[in-house]
This record gives structure tokens, sequence and C-alpha cells, in this order.
């Protein structure tokens, strides 16, 4: 009986190829993220990356399709878990106000304990706002809108008002621009004071300072909502 011409693999093998594979398209990630980041998405071809990924074009194609799918993947996996997919760590009813804020912060930082990678995600979505491909659209569509919504959901129950009005949704806002923040300034941070974001822990210290920030705001908004309180229920 004649041998198959492409028998299967081991089972060793088989991990083996699963492995590679996975390596492979991870440094293909790592090297677009890289590229586009820098050039941005016009003016970096497949080729440029694939060479700084020592791969070949061919695997491009065969992981991704072509440029825009690579691109798309690089915006979305790059970013790590979407913002709505935290939504649910700090969105339960049985929380408290400092524990909603705290696994916040947590989630929204996490990124920064990859020095290089929270760089050039930062550059990736500048570049990306200013030279629109559509991706940021998608982003606040799914990812920037059901987090603020949720945050605000968060802040009106704590608050303890029926509906949410401009300035729960300012006081939401502030809180997200709280950790934005660090990403926007880490040039400057590493600059002027660079222990501050040095080391994982030095980041999760800084992440539970930001929930301090937070809760503070939101104890001001709170005190700034009492007079009003107490008019309505003197005028009623």
């Amino acid at each position: 009986m004649q041998a198959a011409a492409h028998p299967l693999p081991l089972p060793h093998q088989a991990r083996k190829q699963r492995a590679d594979g996975a390596e492979a398209r991870g440094q293909l990630l790592l090297a677009a993220l890289r590229l586009f980041a820098e050039k941005g998405f016009a003016k970096t071809s497949i080729r440029d990356i694939a060479q700084a990924a020592g791969a070949n074009v061919a695997a491009i194609r065969y992981y991704f399709g072509d440029k825009a799918g690579l691109y798309r993947t690089v915006f979305t996996e790059a970013l790590g878990t979407p913002l709505c997919d935290d939504v649910a760590r700090y969105q339960a009813v049985h929380l408290s106000l400092r524990q909603a804020l705290e696994a916040l912060m947590a989630d929204f930082l996490a990124p920064m304990k990859q020095s290089e990678l929270a760089q050039q995600l930062t550059r990736l979505n500048f570049r990306e706002m200013l030279e629109p491909t559509g991706l940021w659209a998608e982003q606040i569509d799914s990812g920037v809108f059901p987090a603020h919504t949720a945050l605000v959901e968060v802040l009106r129950r704590h608050l303890s008002i029926p509906q949410a009005d401009d300035d729960v949704h300012r006081l939401a806002f502030s809180i997200h621009g709280l950790a934005m923040q660090m990403f926007v300034t880490r040039d400057a941070i590493e600059a002027v004071r660079p222990q501050l974001i040095a080391t994982p822990q030095a980041i999760d210290l800084w992440a539970a300072r930001l929930a301090d920030f937070a809760e503070a705001m939101v104890v001001a908004e709170q005190a700034r909502r009492q007079p009003r309180a107490l008019e309505k229920k003197t005028q009623a």
C-alpha cells in the first residue's frame, strides 16, 4: 500500500506547528503595530511589515488576508480586552463606589505595564484620529460608548438620582480622562518623574490614587447637588 504523500503530523508535531503559527502571527502583529504607529496605514507596506517581522508576504495574506485586515487586527487585538468587555468588572450593582472605581482604573491602566506596547498603542490611536480609516469611529461605537454608558450608570446609582443629566456625563468623561492622561503624557512623566510608572507596582499604586481622585470628584458632585435637593424638598 502506497504511503500518503502528506501524512498527518504526530500530536507533538501538531502542537509545535500551532505554537510556531501563533508565534509567527504574534511577530507580525508586533511589527505591524510599530510600523503603523510610526508611519500610519497609508505609508506602511505589507512588504515592510513582513521584513520587520522576519516573515514573508504570504504569511500576512494567510493570517490576515491583506493589509487592511492586518491593520484591523492590530487595532483591535493590540488594545487588549475591549473596553466593553471590562464593563462587567465595575458595573455590578453589588460593588461599592470605591470598588467600582478601583476596578475601572486597574483595567484602564493595565496596558501601561507593557511600556513600549503602551506607547505604540497611544501613537496608533492618535494616528487613527489624525488619518482616519474608519476604525476609530467603530471603536467609539463598540467600545467607548458602552464603557461610558456603564460608568454613567454607576455614577447615577451612587449619586441616587433617577436619571443621568449632563453633569453626570461630564463627570464620567472627567473620570475616564484621569486615566487617559497617563497615556497621553507618558513621555512627560518619564522625563519628570520616571519612578511613578517604572514598575507594575508603581502603576498599580497610581491606579489606586486615581480611584481616590475619582471618588473625591463624585463626592464633590454629590455635595454640589445637595443644595438643589434640599431646595426641592423645601418647595415640596
